[in-house]
């Protein structure tokens, strides 16, 4: 199986957000996680420093387990498949009676 790299199209298969697509930014195999363009992204608050006096916020992604990830090449032929498996199967079914 191909592994996930950056910039893949992929697709969240559990989970609440189960279904969406998105590419991917970045990944942290250290934790195994893969930071979604658009999905779970957000603002956090910085306290002023000596560096930054103002403060202000930053977007800043959440992961998702690589685990709760498939490629969406693979998902998609593997659903047209089963579709296909199911529709021989009915004419089998059919042509056996």
């Amino acid at each position: 199986m191909k592994s996930l790299k950056v910039n893949d199209k992929v697709v969240v298969i559990s989970g609440s957000l189960k279904g969406t697509e998105a590419k991917i930014v970045k990944i942290d195999r250290l934790n195994g996680k893969a930071c979604l363009e658009g999905v779970r992204v957000i603002e956090k608050k910085i306290k002023p420093t000596q560096y930054n006096p103002r403060g202000g916020k930053k977007t800043v992604h959440l992961g998702i387990d690589l685990s709760n990830l498939k490629l969406k090449e693979a998902f998609v032929y593997k659903k047209a498949d089963k579709k296909a498996d199911k529709k021989a199967d009915k004419k089998a079914k059919k042509g056996a009676k």
